[in-house]
């Protein structure tokens, strides 16, 4: 069988667009007589790096900040009579806080702090986000690796790996953006990893449903990407080594620095180890995976309003398709090998106070390539797919008095390769003696226009309305028009927000055909190859955040209703599989997130939880099919109904810490009912590390302390069933100098 993805390229047009990784900031400034204060200073500074921006109020007491990249922020405002204030703010993607600042005079008191939180930032926004910046990632227990996606599964509600995919929300198309921009990826299921290396990773901006239009149509999760850029850093190099049970080892070298006007950052990366995906019993053979990469950053301030921005990305990994005893016995040697790589350029030019144009062209190369033994029985497979994609993201935003607007334009164009091919090693086959090798090449397109407003109706009600109208053109032809309204209440004095959203989403198909001998072959197993269509979600989604103490609850409840949802469908016992579209599904759920304020000076805690029910109905009406009706509400592969993450850091004495995480799902659904579902699970995750003055640092981390081994999935992906990874230990030594 074989899995049949596109390839893909796009041509650039350039439009106007607003790249999805800054918000900005803005604010007035007044003394005790709510009078304006004119031509004071306003600092704007990271907290995690020297990204430090200066403006002075003007004639009505404001100031404005735009194009700020997404992060944690103080601003402090100072006058020559007037003691100083500072402020905290989180900025947000596409987000733009208003901050207040009533100074005293300079006799009365010294200084002024005020917090504001990330729930704050979303006060104006129908969309629950959430950041994990460096710190998080490095001290999340495992979530620094290469290949690891701890970063999203341990703070995003709802999130969890089964057979080696991540899903969220019940399903598996997810966005990754650099830099704000979206690097296109139409093929379902068709990679593992994140799009990046964790290690390269500033902040993480993490977004489940109730999209803005220009946050495209990917419905299940978005992660937005603000890499490392060098303002974090001072001339300085990281060299980054680890080595743990499993013969592993996780290594990068990486250096930035910056001026005033240039910023830079570049790293080299290696990784290897003989526990790559999750096995099939739960004996661990044949199981070694390896790769390398590089990442690279620069920023350069061309001008007070023009900024230029170029991120680019290199990935190769390997992976054993791992065995049982038997398999291994009958020395079965696949594998599957995956290349990426991915550059973005950016443009942004400020025209003024709140006008702003980001034009970023982009071009994204992704290969996978699946390779059996050729002594395979009762067949041996080949599979290598490759897509170009080549296109590009422009936005214009305008931010003024109620309005937060955006208006753009999102293309790419995409090329894909596919070459197939099996060899029937049994002599009982009909196909025995008729092995193929088949070539396909495929060419599509897509085009997006996307307008969204935000409009502030007073200080404690914010109103949302956006449409994308979507253009695909592949095997098949699709128009889409996705309209989005959302509104935000905030509550007076208690501050509790009260958010709705109600949606429309459209998500292209892969560029999958069947022909010549592939075709054939399938009609020999008495199926048939349906083209695929685009899957149509309609989305309604309540939510609060409350504010209790300096801590943070936030819950929602959502309701997906998907038509030709989007999943994956192997042949037989192979380690190939199609993708599928399913007449329909419905995912409904409700989520819940805890964070604690800095507890007695020492650490934080989180909790995450998501109560789901995802399930499909009707039969597979697109790709691989044998018409087998289905009855009914079935649950889908993925369905998980709880999902529980509890976890946290502690900073001790002599700079250490101590940080874990505990995981529990209540099982995922049973491909051979009864019962229903599979036996519930529960990790423990626990990394103890310490500084050694400004240069060295050293941690140890286990994963699964208690090494329960069940069975996680029985899907047929990758090996066939799944195994909850064995506990593994791990070591990492950090080593920083100035060059």
């Amino acid at each position: 069988m074989r899995r049949t993805c596109s390839f893909a390229v796009f041509l650039f047009v350039a439009s106007t667009s607003f790249a999805a990784v800054f918000g900005t900031v803005r604010g007035i400034v007044h003394d005790p007589q709510h009078r304006p204060v004119p031509d004071t200073q306003v600092i704007l500074r990271a907290k995690t790096s020297d990204y430090t921006r200066t403006a002075q109020t003007d004639g009505n007491g404001e100031f404005h900040f735009d194009a700020v990249p997404l992060g944690h922020y103080a601003v402090s405002v100072s006058g020559a009579s007037f003691a100083a204030e500072k402020q905290d703010v989180t900025v947000l993607s596409g987000s733009a806080p208003i901050l207040h600042f009533e100074l005293h005079l300079a006799s009365q008191t010294q200084s002024v702090t005020v917090s504001a939180d990330a729930s704050a930032a979303q006060t104006a926004s129908a969309t629950p986000t959430g950041l994990v910046d460096r710190a998080e990632i490095q001290h999340t227990p495992g979530a620094a690796r290469t290949n690891s996606l701890a970063m999203i599964t341990d703070h995003v509600p709802g999130a969890y790996l089964t057979h080696d995919q991540l899903h969220i929300r019940g399903g598996h198309q997810v966005s990754w953006l650099i830099d704000g921009v979206p690097i296109p990826n139409t093929n379902i299921a068709g990679n593992l990893g994140p799009q990046i290396d964790p290690k390269d990773i500033d902040t993480l901006e993490t977004q489940r449903g109730s999209y803005a239009a220009d946050f495209g149509d990917r419905t299940y999760g978005v992660f937005n990407v603000a890499p490392r850029t060098g303002f974090e850093r001072n001339n300085e190099a990281e060299v980054v080594a680890s080595f743990g049970n499993f013969y592993q080892t996780d290594d990068q070298f990486n250096l930035g620095g910056h001026s005033n006007r240039l910023a830079y950052y570049a790293s080299l990366s290696g990784n290897r180890t003989n526990l790559g995906l999750q096995t099939p019993t739960s004996a661990v053979t044949h199981d070694a995976a390896d790769g390398f990469g590089g990442f690279g950053s620069l920023i350069y301030n061309a001008g007070p309003g023009d900024q230029l921005r170029l991120v680019t990305s290199l990935r190769r990994d390997f992976y054993q398709i791992p065995n049982t005893p038997d398999q291994q016995a009958a020395r079965i040697h696949d594998a599957n090998r995956e290349s990426d790589a991915f550059v973005a350029f950016s443009w942004v030019r400020t025209f003024n106070a709140g006008f702003l144009l980001t034009v970023s062209p982009f071009y994204h190369f992704n290969r996978a390539s699946f390779q059996s033994n050729p002594r395979d029985f009762p067949s041996a497979a080949t599979d290598n797919r490759s897509s170009r994609y080549a296109g590009g993201q422009a936005t214009l935003a305008w931010v003024k008095n109620r309005n937060n607007a955006r208006i753009g334009f999102y293309g790419f164009s995409q090329q894909d390769h596919q070459l197939f091919g099996l060899k029937f090693n049994d002599p009982a086959d009909p196909n025995f003696g008729n092995d193929f090798l088949n070539a396909e090449n495929a060419s599509g397109s897509l085009q997006a226009l996307f307008a969204e407003d935000q409009f502030r109706v007073s200080s404690w009600l914010t109103l949302n309305a956006g449409l994308r109208q979507t253009h695909f053109s592949g095997s098949l032809v699709e128009n889409a028009a996705s309209p989005r309204f959302g509104a935000a209440l905030r509550i007076p004095k208690i501050n509790w927000v009260f958010r709705a959203f109600y949606g429309h989403f459209y998500q292209p198909p892969p560029l999958l055909t069947a022909s010549g001998p592939l075709l054939q072959f399938v009609t020999s197993r008495n199926l048939s190859f349906i083209p695929l269509h685009g899957e149509r979600d309609e989305e309604s989604q309540f939510g609060v955040s409350i504010p209790l103490k300096n801590w943070t609850l936030d819950a929602d409840t959502f309701r997906t209703r998907a038509k030709n949802f989007f999943d994956h469908n192997s042949v037989g016992n192979s380690d190939i599989f199609f993708p599928i579209t399913i007449d329909g599904a419905l995912i409904r759920g409700w989520e819940l997130t805890l964070h604690s304020p800095r507890l007695f000076t020492r650490g934080q805690l989180y909790v995450t939880y998501s109560n789901q029910v995802a399930g499909g109905f009707g039969g597979i009406n697109g790709g691989l099919t044998d018409f087998s009706p289905l009855a009914g509400f079935f649950p889908l592969d993925h369905d998980q109904r709880n999902t529980l993450h509890f976890g946290g850091v502690f900073n001790m004495p002599r700079r250490s810490y101590a940080s874990a995480d505990v995981y529990y799902g209540s099982g995922f659904s049973n491909g051979a009912p009864p019962p229903d579902h599979l036996q519930g699970h529960t990790t423990f995750d626990i990394t103890l590390g310490k500084e050694f003055g400004e240069k060295f640092s050293a941690s140890v981390s286990a994963l699964n302390v208690a090494n329960r081994r069940v069975l996680l999935d029985n899907s047929l992906t990758f090996g066939g069933t799944h195994f909850l990874n064995p506990r593994e230990i791990f070591f990492q030594l950090r080593y920083r100098f100035h060059y």
